[in-house]
């Protein structure tokens, strides 16, 4: 399989839907702004956000596809996968089923958990009802993501690893649809309609996946649940590998709720801004790596074949490092003109730009760490073991826990406390990315060769003198980030521009790459069969 290829065609599809998110984000900056309905809806809208981190970026393909591929492997080829499918989907649906009701139930209690009630904006009883209201409305997704991730699994397993990577996009569209055709008269009914729209999104992610397995010739039946050994193994792998997969979003989590209850009106809507900036990269490199890596080194060791699965590994840390470093420079060194260029507008004014620029900041310090937990875990999920990255997340979260306790009351004194949660975050991050390396290195799993060795710091130097050229230019380009919609995206594309220049030529000044290592890097195999 070509690595480079791969990746190009889920990034790509990745980084549209990131795009589109981009989109979403600034008409929701522009219609709802940065206040109280803003923050109720953020509060909603992440439980949905995490329940795809957990279940389709995370467990449930963490779990599945190794034992897919297995079914595969051992002789009985494709239907043998699928019937597997089957009886997994005949225990996971009931209940999904029963779960969504009880969480529809207790939407009250998980509003407050996820926001910590609230507690310094001082909500009234309605606005507070509102709040649970937009959760209730977004609840129906978590049956559908992880429906979505079911068949998503199987055709990733199956190599059509793009038909997965553009359901998001589908989800993206019915946001943007909602924002541009069904927006109210207000904030609050605003609001209202964009959490309606994510269940929209959901059924129509589903719909596409299903149509997309009809035409690869799978088509899944419901059968009676019955619990035979293969389902229970499925399902002794899918809780440690939810917490082990989605330790960032569990950190978001517990930094949301501590955000809601510790700091003031707006807070929460500032880390939502930035983190959608974060995941940008994120979704492109790290979620697209792992896609790819998981059901690749499963089919490798499955062979036997544990030099090429290392060799894999290897050449999907370099390809994160080398397209994520720049990413952390720009939001380090330009952070301001970003979030300025996309989202100073309407009800988003120049304070919320300062607040939300100050938490990409600190967000980005733990953008490689957060790629590489993408690339890190499929050496453990590959060979079975969920275990192992769920004992190493919960120390992430203990870490961001104390973290968030110390930096918010902290930098509270100095008004900027929405810069702690995302400070901790990325600290606790870079905690779990390094135990999951020392980990693997440990057992003989993964180990560094030397061509990683040899390219990272040359690749870090190169990224410093990109960000040391951004703020150069910014001065030039910052007056044109507040006018019209065109002279924004042109400045903005001015900036980038000129950062992936400077990038790509330090690249070959500091010895990172040669002008042929760039070519050969994304044209080398790492043979999948």
């Amino acid at each position: 399989m070509n690595l480079g290829r791969a990746l190009g065609s889920v990034g790509g599809l990745t980084l549209a839907s990131r795009v589109l998110a981009l989109v979403r984000d600034t008409l929701q900056a522009s219609y709802v702004g940065a206040g109280f309905a803003s923050d109720a809806f953020f509060v909603a809208f992440r439980l949905p956000n995490m329940f795809r981190a957990l279940f389709a970026e995370g467990a449930f393909s963490a779990a599945f596809i190794p034992l897919f591929n297995r079914k595969v492997a051992e002789g009985g080829g494709t239907p043998a996968g699928v019937d597997f499918a089957e009886r997994a989907l005949a225990v996971l649906f009931p209940v999904l089923a029963l779960f969504t009701v009880a969480m529809l139930i207790a939407a009250g209690p998980i509003t407050w958990a996820l926001s910590g009630g609230f507690e310094r904006q001082h909500p009234t009883p309605e606005q507070f009802a509102f709040a649970v209201t937009l959760s209730r409305c977004t609840i129906p997704y978590l049956m559908l993501i992880s429906l979505v991730s079911l068949l998503g699994g199987i055709l990733n397993s199956l190599n059509r690893f793009w038909v997965n990577a553009a359901a998001p996009v589908l989800l993206n569209v019915a946001m943007i649809g909602g924002l541009v055709f069904f927006h109210g008269a207000d904030a609050y009914a605003t609001a209202r309609t964009q959490a309606i729209s994510v269940t929209v999104g959901g059924a129509l992610q589903l719909v596409w996946l299903a149509f997309a397995c009809a035409r690869a010739g799978v088509k899944l039946r419901l059968r009676l649940p019955r619990m035979d050994d293969d389902v229970r193994q499925l399902l002794r792998l899918i809780v440690p590998a939810a917490a082990g997969a989605g330790a960032a979003q569990i950190n978001l989590a517990i930094s949301t709720a501590l955000a809601g209850g510790l700091l003031s009106a707006g807070s929460i809507s500032a880390i939502y801004y930035a983190d959608r900036l974060n995941q940008l990269p994120l979704g492109m490199i790290g979620i697209g790596l792992g896609t790819i890596l998981l059901p690749v080194v499963s089919r490798l060791l499955s062979e036997g074949r544990e030099a090429e699965a290392m060799e894999t590994q290897n050449r999907g840390l370099e390809l994160a490092l080398f397209l994520t470093l720049p990413a952390t420079a720009a939001f380090v060194f330009a952070a301001e003109p970003i979030v300025r260029g996309l989202f100073q507008h309407g009800a988003f004014d120049a304070a919320d730009t300062r607040r939300a620029a100050l938490a990409l900041t600190a967000f980005s310090l733990g953008l490689p760490s957060y790629v590489l937990v993408k690339v890190l875990t499929p050496g453990f999920y590959a060979r079975a073991d969920t275990r192992t990255p769920v004992r190493l997340a919960l120390w992430s979260v203990g870490v961001n826990l104390v973290g968030n306790l110390l930096l918010i009351p902290l930098l509270g004194r100095h008004d900027i406390g929405q810069v702690g949660p995302p400070l901790a975050t990325a600290i606790a991050s870079t905690v779990n990315v390094a135990a999951l390396y020392v980990t693997l290195a440990r057992r003989g799993h993964f180990v560094l060769d030397q061509a990683v060795r040899r390219k990272v710091p040359r690749l870090a130097l190169a990224a410093l003198l990109m960000g040391a050229a951004l703020l150069l230019v910014t001065p030039w380009i910052e007056p044109h980030l507040t006018g019209s919609l065109v002279r924004r995206g042109l400045a903005l594309g001015a900036l980038v521009g000129a950062g992936v220049a400077v990038y790509g030529l330090a690249c070959v000044v500091t010895g990172a790459y040669r002008l042929s290592d760039l070519k050969s890097l994304l044209r080398r195999r790492a043979s999948s069969r």
